[in-house]
C-alpha cells in the first residue's frame, strides 16, 4: 500500500510540475481526496503566489497562497466581502441542488455578513463559547471523553473517526445547542450531508441530500420555537432567539447560522482529533516526545491545527479593484485564501512540512482565520482536543494507524472520512 501511495505522489508531482502555470486549478477536488495537493501549492508559492484560474468547475477565481498575502486579504473586510459565501462553489453541483431545494442563498449566517450587520450577529452567540462557559462545560466533556475511550476495543481494528472523533464532537455539539442528546449523531451526519455531493460521504443522491437538509432545518425550527418563548439559557439557539440583533432575523439567516454552527463545530474539531493521530503516527519521534511530556498536549494540538488545516480555504469577493502581490484583483472577482498553503509557507514557518509539537510559537497558524471572521469557536475546539488527549495519554501507550486514511472529497473541508487504527494495550 505504501509503495502505491509513493508512486502516485511522485506521478502527481511530475504532472503538476509539467502543467502550464495558467492551467493550474488548485481547487481540483481529486487532489484533495488523494492527498496530492502539496506540490500545487508549493509551486504556486514559488512561481505565482497570487494566481488566476480563468476557467474551472467553480468559475474563474484567484488563489492567494502565501501567508502575508492571505493576511492582507483576510484582514481587509472592506475590500473583500463574505456576502456571497465563504467557499468556492461547484457550479454544476449548485445547479443540481437548486433543482431539488429551490434557489439557495450562497450565505446567510453571520460569517457571510459584512459590517455593520456582522458584529452584533456574531456577538449573539459569543457568550456560549466564552471561556467562562467552557470552564463550566469542561468536566462534562471530560467525563464523556473518558466513557468514549473506555468503550474502545483493545487489540482489534476499528474506525477512529466513527468511534471517537465523531462521537466526542456530537456530544459537545448537542450540549452547545441543547439538542436532544440521544439524537446527537444526527449533527455530524447532517454536517456531512450538507458538505458533500452525491457519491461522497453519506450522500447517495440530490433527493436524499435535500431531504436531509429539510429534516435538519425542521429540527432546528422546532428547537427555536421551544427557546424563543422560554426563559433565556446559555445554549446557542437560546442566545440567537433572545438577542435583539438576531431574534427577528429572517428564516434563511437562522438556517445559515445553523449550518455555520453545525459544520464549523463539527469539522474543525473532528478532523483535528483524527489528524493528530495520523500526524503522531507519521512522526513517531513526536509521539514519543508527547508521551514523555504530557505538558506538550496544547502545543501539539496547535501544531495539528496548522499541519492538518481542517478548512483548506475561505473565499471572498472583491468590492473594488485591489492590488495584492503585484496583481490587480478586479471588483467582483472571487478570491480563495488557501489557509492550507499559508500554513506551509517556508518564508514564515520553519520546516513547515514537518510536524513539530514543541515549536517556539505553536499558535502561529492560519487555520482559524484572521480579522472580523476569525473562528468564533476556536476555544471550544481547543478545549475538546486538550481533554481528549489528556484522557488518551492516561489510558493508552499507543494508538497505531493500520491503514491509509480515506480523505474528504472536498477542496474546502480538509478532513478524514475513515481512519483504521488498533490500540494494542492499555496503560
Amino acid at each position: 500500500m505504501n509503495v502505491t501511495v509513493k508512486i502516485n505522489q511522485a506521478d502527481a508531482a511530475a504532472e503538476i510540475a509539467s502543467t502550464p502555470l495558467e492551467l493550474l486549478n488548485p481547487a481540483k477536488v481529486e487532489r484533495f481526496a488523494d492527498d496530492t495537493i502539496w506540490p500545487v501549492f508549493a509551486r504556486l508559492r514559488r512561481e505565482d503566489p497570487v494566481h488566476f484560474t480563468p476557467d474551472s468547475e467553480f468559475g474563474p477565481y484567484w488563489s492567494i497562497t502565501k501567508w502575508n498575502d492571505i493576511m492582507a486579504v483576510d484582514t481587509n473586510h472592506e475590500a473583500f466581502s463574505s456576502a456571497e459565501g465563504i467557499a468556492l462553489v461547484n457550479l454544476v453541483s449548485a445547479a443540481e441542488q437548486e433543482k431539488i431545494m429551490g434557489p439557495q442563498r450562497r450565505g446567510a449566517g453571520f460569517i457571510t455578513m459584512d459590517e455593520p450587520e456582522h458584529g452584533p450577529a456574531r456577538l449573539a452567540v459569543s457568550p456560549t463559547v466564552a471561556p467562562g462557559n467552557l470552564r463550566t462545560m469542561a468536566p462534562q466533556v471530560r467525563e464523556r471523553a473518558g466513557l468514549i475511550l473506555d468503550s474502545l476495543p483493545i487489540g482489534t481494528e476499528f474506525d477512529w473517526v466513527d468511534l471517537v472523533s465523531k462521537e466526542l464532537t456530537a456530544m459537545t455539539l448537542a450540549t452547545l445547542f441543547d439538542f436532544p442528546f440521544e439524537q446527537r449523531r444526527k449533527l455530524p451526519w447532517w454536517s456531512d450531508m450538507i458538505m458533500n455531493r452525491p457519491g461522497h460521504g453519506p450522500v447517495e443522491s440530490w433527493q436524499q441530500k435535500g431531504a436531509a437538509v429539510a429534516e435538519c432545518f425542521a429540527a432546528f425550527q422546532e428547537l427555536w420555537d421551544q427557546k424563543v418563548d422560554a426563559p433565556p439559557s446559555n445554549d446557542l439557539i437560546s442566545m440567537l432567539a433572545h438577542n435583539p440583533a438576531t431574534r427577528n432575523m429572517p428564516v434563511e439567516n437562522y438556517r445559515g447560522n445553523v449550518v455555520l454552527l453545525i459544520v464549523g463545530g463539527n469539522d474543525t474539531t473532528r478532523n483535528t482529533i483524527s489528524g493528530s493521530v495520523v500526524a503522531l503516527n507519521k512522526f513517531p519521534d513526536q509521539y514519543a516526545k508527547l508521551r514523555a511530556n504530557p505538558d506538550l498536549i496544547l502545543p501539539m494540538i496547535s501544531e495539528t491545527i496548522r499541519y492538518q488545516t481542517p478548512l483548506a480555504h475561505m473565499s471572498r469577493v472583491a468590492t473594488r479593484d485591489v492590488e495584492i502581490g503585484g496583481k490587480t484583483i478586479k471588483k467582483g472577482d472571487k478570491v480563495a485564501m488557501w489557509y492550507i498553503s499559508g500554513n506551509r509557507d517556508e518564508d514564515v514557518i520553519d520546516r513547515p512540512n514537518d510536524f513539530i509539537i514543541d515549536r517556539e510559537r505553536p499558535r502561529q497558524h492560519m487555520s482559524f482565520g484572521f480579522g472580523i471572521h476569525r473562528c468564533v469557536g476556536n476555544r471550544v475546539a481547543e478545549m475538546q482536543l486538550t481533554i481528549i488527549w489528556e484522557e488518551i495519554l492516561k489510558r493508552f501507550p499507543e494508538i497505531k494507524v493500520v491503514g491509509e486514511p480515506v480523505l474528504n472529497f472536498s477542496p474546502f473541508v480538509h478532513g478524514i472520512e475513515t481512519l483504521p487504527v488498533i490500540i494494542p494495550t492499555r496503560n
